[in-house]
């Protein structure tokens, strides 16, 4: 999704119904009833993407041409899909319809993989492609059988933005490592202390503008729960967890900095030096950066209690189970995720590379770079594992159900900051998403 042309706000999940009710489907999952067949290894493979910022377009075509050039054996064509009816695309298709290889968001995979509609990629792509993603790629990308069905040119950075001179002004000291993240009762004295110096008191952007019931609000405010010690799902139920005093206390108070939040009509709160931080992601720090110059920094999001937390996630790529002929498909994503290619992608778009040669070949994402504290939260994944302490990025729910559970939260959210109660909205949440789960057997992935 966009905020506005040209600027991408959060890694896209289009949360359609044709979405919803692939993953509702009585699928025993996995079962394709056409299993995907090696073929030769050479040929003509077809590849469908989604048509996204100009800047990936552009590199996306430029790696498919740079790969037909080299790759005699096999030619690769590729179809690009409008963003906006990427995912409904490849929902409605059946499985005759779809290409060889295929992208998709992250969070969309189990999704398809239920659906029998994606192939595991161990036995068609080269082990080094495999063990030079990244660790929170290998997160998101394994579903809940074990299987690797998705891998990834980048992936997403959230934290917050800081105007340096604006903190220094007001005599603000800021963390400068995930470990020491301010903790929400800092945060508080953080937000009241700049908005005394502040002539509107709006001291914070959280891209308000963009609005919270979509995968925004899920993205962005859901690490809140895991940095608090809960969380969305425990064992496969809401209930208990989504709607426990603890989440409940979390998510009151971040409704309760809505009185230091710019609105943001112009989307230049923060570019424009009218507010000091910023809550938003990887995608911000060109403008920013521009703007700013060397009074920009980078900090972890607020330290809820078990740690500071952030999202992770994005675009990833995969072979249908319908290929009849993966081995090509995955020559071709050997080539994709080469560092050549992921170098030219993360220039176009500004993600952290989702592989480990291409984070230390990134000026921006290695160890001295402006952007390493995301690098650093990436690195220390949860994995699939219950969130502590000590790892930082929690990836979105690996199951088939997470279209229903982002809907379901993002919209409790949005009805909390702007005022609802929130154990009330976060109960009707849990219930939602329980009584789905319960209608199609826990989404389990056979």
């Amino acid at each position: 999704m966009r905020s506005r042309p040209g600027r991408r706000i959060a890694p896209a999940v289009v949360i359609t119904a044709a979405l919803i009710t692939a993953g509702c489907s009585s699928s025993t999952g996995g079962d394709s009833g056409q299993g995907t067949k090696s073929g030769s290894g050479t040929g003509e493979i077809t590849v469908w993407a989604h048509q996204g910022q100009p800047g990936e377009v552009t590199a996306l075509q430029q790696a498919v041409s740079d790969f037909n050039s080299a790759t005699k054996s096999v030619t690769a064509s590729l179809r690009l899909i409008p963003e906006a009816d990427y995912a409904r695309t490849i929902a409605a298709a059946s499985l005759d319809a779809l290409p060889d290889v295929l992208e998709f968001d992250g969070p969309t995979m189990s999704s398809l993989v239920y659906d029998g509609k994606l192939s595991s990629l161990h036995d068609f792509i080269n082990p080094r492609t495999e063990n030079n993603a990244t660790n929170s790629v290998i997160a998101q990308g394994t579903a809940a059988d074990g299987q690797i069905y998705g891998l990834a040119m980048f992936d997403s950075g959230l934290g917050l933005y800081a105007n340096k001179s604006l903190l220094d002004a007001a005599g603000v000291s800021y963390p400068t490592n995930v470990d020491e993240a301010w903790t929400v009762k800092q945060f508080d004295s953080v937000l009241t202390k700049l908005s005394i110096a502040d002539a509107d008191q709006k001291v914070l952007d959280v891209a308000e503008n963009v609005g919270f019931d979509n995968e925004w609000g899920s993205y962005a405010f859901s690490p809140v729960l895991s940095s608090a010690g809960t969380g969305l799902m425990t064992d496969g139920k809401a209930a208990g967890t989504l709607d426990s005093d603890t989440a409940v206390a979390a998510i009151r108070r971040v409704a309760s900095w809505r009185q230091f939040v710019d609105a943001n009509t112009d989307a230049k709160a923060f570019s424009s030096g009218r507010v000091p931080l910023s809550w938003s992601g990887h995608w911000s720090y060109p403008e920013y950066s521009k703007a700013l110059g060397t009074n920009l920094v980078v900090l972890p999001l607020p330290d809820f209690g078990k740690g500071a937390k952030t999202g992770q996630g994005s675009w990833a790529w995969g072979i249908s189970s319908s290929s009849d002929n993966a081995k090509a498909a995955g020559i071709f994503l050997d080539d994709l995720l080469s560092d050549k290619s992921v170098e030219a992608m993360t220039a176009a778009n500004g993600a952290p590379p989702g592989t480990r040669s291409g984070l230390i070949r990134s000026a921006a994402y290695r160890e001295d770079g402006p952007l390493a504290l995301f690098a650093e939260q990436l690195n220390r994944t949860c994995g699939s594992q219950s969130p502590t302490p000590e790892c930082v990025a929690v990836p979105r729910p690996v199951t088939p159900g997470y279209p229903v559970i982002s809907k379901a939260f993002s919209s409790a959210f949005s009805a909390i900051y702007r005022g609802s109660d929130a154990k009330e909205e976060l109960s009707k949440a849990a219930r939602e998403i329980d009584r789905t789960f319960a209608d199609n057997g826990g989404y389990q992935i056979k």
